[in-house]
C-alpha cells in the first residue's frame, strides 16, 4: 500500500532533550533516522512540519521536505492538520502520523497502521497495540494502556493498570489481557480538519492522553496489534545513548 502521507512533527524546544531533533545520532540528526524510516514505506509522500528554520535546513540537507508550521500549536496532531490545510490534500487522504524522536521505528508498522484504517471505514483514527512485558508496566504511568472491544475498537486508553483485575481471577504470570499502546497513528484529512475544532475534553487533561479527545466524541479508534515492535524511543540525552548503542551493535 502506498497511497498514504507520512508527517513527522518536529520541535526544537523541548523541556527534557532541548533540540532533540538535531541530535547526533552516529554521525545524523536523529530526525533524518525518523525519515528515513518512513522513505523506507514507498507513502507517497513523506513531510517534515516544523516551526524552526533550524529543524528545516537541517532536513533539506537530508533531502527532506518540509512544511512549516505555527509555533503555537499543542501537539503534532494539530501541526499536521495545518500541513494538510497547506497542501490541499482531500478529504479522503490518509495521514500516518510518526513521531520525530523514534528512530528505530520498523517499516511494516508504519504501513500496517494505514491499512489498519483503510480497513475499517467506521473508524476516524488507527493505531496499534502490543503486549506488556511485564507486570510492573501495568501500573506505570509512563506506559499507556488499551483496552477495545470485540472488534478492536477502542474502549479507553489510560495510564493507569486497565482492566483492573479486582477479584485478582488473572493468573500472575499471565498478561495477555494488558495491552500496550504503540503511539504511531493514521487518519483521514477530513477528521483532522474536525479534530482542530474540538474543545479539549477533561478526562483528556487528567490522563493527558490527546487521543482521549476523539472518543469523547464519539469517534471510534481501531487498534490492531502490532506486526513488530517499535525500538527505543528518544525522550532524553541518556536515551540517545541507548539508541546509539543499538545502532551500532546492529550495524557490526
Amino acid at each position: 500500500m502506498n497511497d498514504f502521507k507520512i508527517v513527522i512533527p518536529a520541535r526544537f524546544a523541548s523541556s527534557r532533550f532541548p533540540a532533540k531533533p538535531l541530535a547526533d545520532l552516529c554521525g545524523k540528526p536523529l530526525l533524518q533516522h525518523v525519515y528515513e524510516c518512513a522513505c523506507l514505506t514507498a507513502a507517497d509522500t513523506v513531510v517534515i512540519a516544523t516551526d524552526d528554520d533550524r529543524i528545516a535546513h537541517a532536513a533539506h540537507q537530508f533531502g527532506a521536505t518540509v512544511c512549516m508550521t505555527s509555533a503555537d500549536h499543542a501537539s503534532g496532531t494539530d501541526r499536521i492538520v495545518e500541513v494538510a490545510e497547506k497542501l490541499g490534500w482531500e478529504d479522503d487522504v490518509i495521514v500516518v502520523n510518526l513521531q520525530g524522536d523514534e528512530p528505530l521505528t520498523p517499516k511494516e508498522i508504519i504501513v500496517q497502521v494505514a491499512k489498519n484504517l483503510h480497513a475499517n471505514p467506521a473508524a476516524v483514527c488507527a493505531t496499534l497495540s502490543a503486549a506488556l512485558t511485564t507486570r510492573d508496566e501495568i501500573t506505570n504511568p509512563n506506559v499507556v494502556k488499551v483496552v477495545s472491544d470485540k472488534n478492536g475498537f477502542a474502549l479507553y486508553f489510560s495510564r493507569a493498570g486497565i482492566p483492573y483485575d479486582r477479584d485478582k481471577t488473572i493468573p500472575a504470570d499471565d498478561l495477555s489481557e494488558y495491552q500496550r499502546h504503540i503511539g504511531i497513528y493514521a487518519y483521514r484529512v477530513g477528521f483532522l480538519k474536525q479534530y482542530a475544532k474540538m474543545p479539549v475534553c477533561t478526562v483528556e487533561k487528567h490522563e493527558a492522553l490527546e487521543q482521549l479527545r476523539i472518543l469523547w466524541n464519539g469517534m471510534k479508534i481501531h487498534v490492531e496489534q502490532a506486526l513488530a515492535l517499535p525500538g527505543h524511543g528518544v525522550d532524553t540525552p541518556e536515551d540517545l545513548e541507548q539508541v546509539k548503542a543499538l545502532l551500532l551493535a546492529r550495524d557490526k
